[in-house]
């Protein structure tokens, strides 16, 4: 039971070394889905659908209220498809 509570100290150690070794302005990669609840304080940059047709995949690069940059991927609809009803 002792080497178990050691090991696992350990494990957790380990891990809060090589969290505090990354470095603050890392790009976050943020997951896709349905309820994606984003912290967006400044836009920089975003995909531009107006010329695109169908569903195309997109990027929203932003920074969130701490400051950190994030990366989302995601798939939309393009807004430059002229036979549309």
């Amino acid at each position: 039971m002792k080497t178990l509570i050691l090991a696992f100290t350990a494990l957790l150690a380990s891990a809060s070394v090589f969290a505090s070794s990354m470095p603050d302005t890392a790009v976050i990669q943020d997951k896709t889905g349905f309820f994606v609840h984003l912290d967006v304080d400044k836009v920089l940059s975003s995909t531009d659908i107006s010329q695109a047709c169908g569903v195309i995949p997109a990027q929203l690069n932003y920074l969130d209220h701490q400051g950190r940059e994030h990366v989302l991927n995601y798939q939309v609809q393009g807004s430059g498809c002229t036979n549309d009803h």
